[in-house]
């Protein structure tokens, strides 16, 4: 739509700008062809309307086209002195009348073929086909572009691979490039995402086209069975737990020398003042104890006291585990309708979805649709952060539901989320002949009524409503799915009633913030679980100020939302405070117009209410906690809670989540009066509201909910002493294997539950100039130790060049180590020293798997192998230089797996 007067403007543009250069995007010659041939035909209409008889209206005399547009010859003539460029991605037809047409532009260098043959090495395809259209031009110069500086790193070292080991230097304007000798090479970082050369003069070629296809932003993949190790940032001081010395302290991170090499490493204190050094290589031997620190005693370093309290933890543990499999292999036992629609007609639906779904979003979807046509009551847990698109994943679900034949309900905690939902699934169900009604307060009596007969006789297809839906005089003709939003805010009566309707129905949960026991539940295996973790685009985390309520601050924030045209909430935490703070809303911002809403409110006026200020006839919103399920107004980007020690940590996180759901930025005020002192669990559940000030960061404060009020009655009995004793990760971790092992029913191997410790004699840090941030770098060695393959840790290092630059060699040996690691594994080598005259390798518990292999081996290199008395292997070579040691220490270990994985 801004092509026309762009083309329009051309000459005012040239004449004022003067530009050196202008360069038209693929489109712009249809675009132009298009525009000429609509003045035309709007100037023909025109001098037609000037031959009607006399005495008829005229809306004006048509003008010469030349008098008021730019033709052909007067846009060449505009551009001639200007250098132009026509992109495209292919190779344009000579039409000598437009000069934009005609500059020789070849299309873009296609390397997919070469990305997809297995047998061809991408990076040699890529630089060898580039180097051939550089010899092939005499002034061609070469421009590589990458949208990061660890992509265009890669990128330059690729091309210094294919032309005599010199990298491009890094440029940051064209002009650089363009006032180099003919011939020249740099790099650039831009958004350009596809390739393309300009005549004979650049050839420029992008990181996504050679490297394939990337998201602009990076995510790492997050795993419902390590959120714990995200959330646990360790400072000073917190308490963690060594899997084999117990409860310590944390103290810092220092550099200490192994073998003449500086090596990072987590120092530990325990009783009596004992020091433990952990290698950050071995970070994932510790976990963290939890926020109930009071009164815990540390450990004993080498005492035989948490051994044992381990083991009697552990007894627990598997009883809970038993009756944890009884409860899964019960539901697995049950069986229902299948719920399946074709690929096609589900396509047909999603179609209507006017945004593009995230891939979290995709993968739930296919999680719940697979689970709907599996035979058996579907209970799965969608947890996704507040604006997620947890909605269309329910609102898919009910489509498979009715398009099967059967009736879905979808159960709400309050009216006004009631009145929000129907709004959206309406919207979506009526456009392929879904009927939808609503249940709650909101609907008149006689209305309800007949909605409810209408439910009996089946006339209904999807039923939105309260917690009324699970009442005892609510009849289904035939329910086949029901969905639960927020389930943590119904009451003991909805989920008894909800734990009889698991067993003959599908149940779907939507919750930004579960429950302990939910989240324990779905951690272990028994509730199945989709994550959600991927922000819409352009979403913007909301900024969040604890403070004491201070009239200019807030008259600023409440200012500042108006002039921009937006709205805003202010939420009370009792319905009496309302009145007082209309009063002080009226001294503060005379200028805006207040509304009030709460849940005393007769229906009719809630809902009058609530459509003025949906309709901006109201500024801001004063009310209580109502709104804080499944409002959805992006109008509206600013929020002040009053009094918010008052409010749950769920209750606080979900209220923050009713602002910033477009893509502005938004603001949260959570006031806190400093005459009244705070208990301590109040401060703490502030503290935690400080730290989530990220997008997605709902699934981690379940984990701070069931670190401050315990895992709950898992299955009828108290968790929180067992939680006590080992910490609140190593129980999860302890948990999850015994639940893993009955089901594979295959018994624990704690053989597993160890690190090797690698003493290679190389430098294994993450340096202060690379990372700066100590928080950054101690979170990045707590990724690192959790990475299971050497896929994970070949993206691990990918991802380290893209955020901060090419690695240095100590942080590169720290990924060499974590390889080493997981090869040492294998083989069983539970310690390694590299010295001045060769390799000493110990075997866990002075065991391999494989004694025969190792002895033919050992008599076979007798001359640099030999077998001591204490159990200790000697690889006698010297490995001075550090790529002696990495070579030399590698060939060792892997002989080592060839041997302990051969076939006896």
């Amino acid at each position: 739509h801004w092509l026309p007067l762009f083309f329009d403007q051309l000459q005012n543009l040239v004449d004022v700008v003067a530009p050196s250069a202008v360069v038209f995007e693929e489109q712009s010659p249809e675009a132009l062809e298009a525009r000429f041939e609509t003045i035309a035909d709007f100037y023909a209409a025109r001098t037609e309307a000037s031959n009607l008889p006399k005495g008829s209206e005229l809306p004006y005399r048509a003008l010469p086209t030349q008098m008021l547009y730019l033709d052909a010859a007067g846009l060449n003539t505009a551009l001639e002195a200007t250098n132009v460029w026509q992109l495209s991605s292919f190779v344009l037809p000579s039409q000598p009348d437009l000069p934009i047409l005609n500059n020789g532009i070849r299309p873009h260098p296609d390397f997919a073929e070469d990305r997809n043959d297995p047998d061809k090495s991408l990076p040699m395809a890529v630089a060898a086909r580039a180097k051939e259209a550089w010899d092939e031009e005499a002034k061609l110069q070469v421009l590589l572009s990458a949208s990061s500086f660890g992509a265009l790193q890669r990128l330059n070292r690729l091309w210094a691979e294919m032309h005599g080991g010199v990298e491009p230097n890094e440029i940051r304007r064209l002009d650089e490039l363009t006032s180099k000798p003919s011939q020249s090479v740099a790099g650039a970082i831009t958004p350009l995402s596809r390739s393309f050369q300009l005549g004979t003069r650049l050839l420029v070629i992008t990181a996504e086209d050679v490297f394939g296809q990337r998201a602009i932003r990076s995510r790492r993949k997050k795993k419902a069975d390590d959120f714990l190790r995200e959330v646990s940032s360790l400072k000073s001081g917190d308490l963690v737990v060594h899997i084999d010395h117990g409860i310590g302290q944390y103290d810092g991170l220092v550099s200490i020398d192994i073998n003449a090499a500086a090596h990072d490493v987590l120092q530990i204190l325990y009783y009596g003042g004992d020091k433990l050094f952990v290698p950050v290589e071995n970070i994932d031997v510790l976990s963290r104890f939890g926020d109930a620190s009071e009164g815990i005693v540390l450990d004993r370093l080498g005492g035989a006291s948490w051994q044992g309290r381990k083991s009697k933890a552990k007894d627990r543990i598997t009883v809970i585990a038993i009756e944890l499999m009884r409860m899964a292999a019960a539901r697995k036992l049950r069986t229902a309708e299948k719920l399946v629609v074709s690929e096609a007609v589900l396509e047909d639906f999603a179609s209507i979805f006017p945004f593009t779904e995230t891939d979290d979003q995709l993968a739930a979807i296919d999680d719940v649709v697979e689970d709907l046509g599996a035979g058996r009551p579907m209970d799965r847990l969608v947890c996704g952060d507040v604006g997620f698109g947890k909605t269309e994943v329910a609102i898919r679900a009910a489509f498979v539901a009715v398009a099967s034949g059967k009736q879905a309900a979808v159960v709400v905690p309050t009216t006004l989320l009631a009145r929000q939902h129907f709004a959206s699934f309406e919207s979506r169900m009526r456009q392929v002949g879904i009927e939808v009604r609503q249940f709650s307060r909101l609907v008149p009596a006689g209305q309800l009524a007949k909605n409810k007969q209408d439910l009996i006789e089946g006339k209904v297809d999807l039923a939105i409503g309260t917690h009324a839906l699970l009442s005892e005089s609510i009849e289904f003709k035939d329910l086949g799915l029901l969905i639960i939003d927020e389930e943590q805010r119904f009451g003991v009566k909805q989920k008894e009633r909800l734990k009889k309707i698991r067993e003959t129905v599908h149940v779907l949960t939507l919750t930004a913030t579960p429950i302990p026991r939910t989240l324990q539940l779905a951690l272990t295996g028994v509730k199945d679980l989709s994550l959600i973790g991927t922000p819409p685009v352009d979403r913007l985390a909301v900024r969040t100020f604890i403070m004491p309520w201070d009239s200019v601050v807030l008259r600023d924030g409440l200012m500042r939302e108006h002039f921009r045209g937006g709205q805003s909430f202010v939420v009370c935490p009792r319905v009496r405070d309302l009145a007082d703070m209309k009063e002080r809303l009226a001294n503060v911002v005379p200028e805006l117009r207040v509304a009030v809403a709460h849940g005393q409110m007769s229906p009719q006026v809630l809902e009058d209410t609530m459509n003025a200020f949906y309709d901006k006839q109201f500024d801001v919103l004063l009310s209580t906690n109502i709104i804080e399920s499944g409002i959805d107004m992006p109008s509206v980007n600013t929020m002040i809670i009053h009094r918010a020690d008052m409010f749950g940590l769920s209750a606080l996180y979900q209220l923050r989540g009713r602002v910033g759901r477009s893509k502005l930025r938004a603001y949260a005020y959570l006031t806190i009066d400093p005459r009244k002192p705070m208990t301590a669990y109040a401060q703490r559940r502030l503290d935690v509201m400080k730290t989530l000030d990220s997008l997605g960061a709902g699934f981690n404060l379940a984990s701070h909910d069931m670190d401050i009020r315990g895992a709950g009655n898992l299955v009828g009995e108290e968790q929180s002493g067992h939680i006590r004793e080992v910490g609140v990760e190593l129980y999860q971790q302890m948990l999850e294997e015994a639940v893993t092992s009955l089901s594979s029913e295959i018994a624990a191997d704690e053989s597993q539950d160890w690190a090797p410790q690698l003493n290679v004699g190389l430098a294994v840090y993450i340096p202060e100039d690379y990372v700066s941030e100590i928080d950054v770098r101690l979170s990045l060695y707590r990724r690192a130790g959790a990475l299971d393959t050497r896929r994970e840790i070949a993206e691990f290092g990918q991802e380290l060049e893209d955020r901060f630059g090419r690695m240095p060699q100590p942080l590169e040996n720290l990924l060499y180590t974590l390889s080493l690691k997981l090869l040492a594994k294998r083989a069983n080598v539970e310690k390694l020293d590299v010295g001045p005259k060769g390799v000493v390798v110990k075997f866990k518990d002075d065991q391999f798997t494989n004694v025969p292999a190792l002895l033919n081996w050992i008599e076979k290199n007798k001359k640099i192998i030999t077998h001591r008395a204490d159990q200790r292997l000697v690889y006698k070579r010297k490995l001075e230089t550090e790529d002696e040691k990495r070579v030399g220490v590698e060939r060792l270990i892997k002989n080592l797996v060839k041997m302990a994985e051969a076939k006896k």
